[in-house]
């Protein structure tokens, strides 16, 4: 009587462990092949003959990215002369070492590290019928190793009769240099700090949040030098020497409201982790940060509403200081840059007034591009392992989020990382 589990775990060593104990012919297929697995192949082939051995995999630098298998595995392969063919889309793996044969779930490891003990079953052992019928459909070499394990004529020719269900070609060598070619231009991330990143992805976000262009209080505009060679008095070359605030500081103007809203923003929903890690939103309070920063992009468009009716005359009264306390001068002792433009060497007042007004065309905002200026930047970021990893993280995180069973996250982040 049989009394070998059905259900069984199958880890890239178990798997090895099949192919090893072979005595007659192997054939796996999957959607990759593991290092350990092809060495064990490679084995296996010194005492069958590599004829014996099939293999059937979907050759697609995707599927090598997501950790089913390694193009390294596959040169193994190669290098030993037993062929290889690609399935593209080929998903359900199998084993079959002899009469011994197991269909499986493969690992992605790039998701999770492969099943280890009895806990974790992943795999169906296969019947006598269900071994033949499986190769027989899988490809030609596999049909012809289960024909010539037929034990009775009647079932060599059912055997014969069934057809193929995978279609596969050859991994060429045009394909597998273009294969390696992607893959070392742009090589896979390491498995184990891609799942490690994972168990904090649910969690965290890294989130920068800017008001730019609202604080107009704080412009200042640069005189140019052709005006400043004008000289000026005592009292008022400290604000119009070289810069001139654009408007007065405080008033309806300002844009304080604006950023102590937005601070309160950042401090309810966005604590920082200290200088070197930034800020972090939970990404379950996510929805309600995006809901608060669409409110304040509401509060945002009516200041700049309400700054729109104003700003101009603003700007103007700016322009017109700057122009009547600089037109005595250059009217008094005009500079060559308004001389050289006149037909009389001495300018009128009106001629000055008109130089002066060109020079600071050249440096003065509109009323409309400081307004258009006002915008809420956000910058939302996934967590990094580099992030993780670092000495302070966690301690960090627990500080700016008491209330989160962090412990568990991180049991679980040292877990991910187990097994490459």
């Amino acid at each position: 009587m049989n009394i070998d589990p059905l259900f069984c775990t199958l880890g890239s060593a178990d798997i090895a462990h099949v192919i090893r104990s072979a005595r007659l012919a192997v054939c796996y297929a999957g959607p990759g092949i593991q290092a350990d697995v092809a060495q064990a192949m490679v084995e296996t082939s010194s005492r069958l003959g590599p004829e014996m051995l099939t293999v059937c995999v979907d050759f697609d630098e995707r599927v090598m990215r997501m950790g089913y298998g390694a193009i390294g595995a596959v040169k193994l392969l190669r290098d030993a002369g037993i062929s290889v063919r690609s399935a593209p889309g080929l998903r359900t793996a199998l084993v079959i070492a002899d009469n011994a044969g197991f269909i499986f779930t493969p690992t992605a490891l790039y998701l999770e590290a492969e099943p280890i003990g009895r806990g974790a079953p992943n795999a169906i052992r296969m019947s006598a019928e269900q071994i033949g019928e499986a190769l027989a459909r899988l490809s030609p070499a596999a049909k012809a190793i289960a024909v010539a394990q037929a034990k009775t004529p009647e079932e060599k020719k059912r055997i014969e009769a069934l057809p193929l269900d995978v279609g596969s070609d050859q991994v060429t060598d045009v394909l597998f240099t273009e294969v390696s070619i992607s893959l070392e231009e742009a090589p896979p991330v390491r498995f184990d700090l891609a799942r490690q990143v994972r168990v904090f992805e649910p969690y965290l976000q890294y989130v920068e949040l800017s008001l730019t262009g609202a604080a107009i209080q704080r412009h200042r505009l640069a005189i140019p030098p052709s005006i400043q060679k004008l000289g000026g008095s005592k009292d008022l070359e400290g604000r119009l020497r070289t810069t001139f605030d654009l408007i007065e500081k405080g008033g309806k103007l300002s844009s304080k409201p604006l950023e102590d809203a937005l601070n309160e923003i950042r401090r309810n929903f966005t604590p920082s982790l200290g200088k070197d890690h930034g800020r972090v939103v939970l990404k379950a309070a996510k929805p309600h940060l995006v809901a608060r920063l669409e409110a304040f992009r509401r509060q945002l468009k009516a200041h700049q509403e309400a700054v729109a009716v104003v700003l101009q005359k603003h700007l103007d009264e700016s322009r017109k200081q700057i122009v009547d306390y600089y037109l005595p001068r250059a009217v008094a002792t005009p500079p060559d840059a308004l001389v050289g433009q006149l037909l009389i060497g001495k300018p009128s007042e009106d001629d000055a007034r008109k130089w002066l007004n060109a020079e600071l065309d050249r440096v003065f905002p509109s009323a409309d591009s400081l307004i258009q200026e006002m915008k809420l930047d956000e910058r939302f970021k996934d967590v990094t392992f580099e992030t993780l990893n670092r000495d302070d993280f966690l301690e960090s995180v627990k500080i700016a989020f008491p209330k989160v069973d962090w412990d568990k996250a991180y049991h679980e982040f040292r877990a991910a990382g187990e097994g490459a």
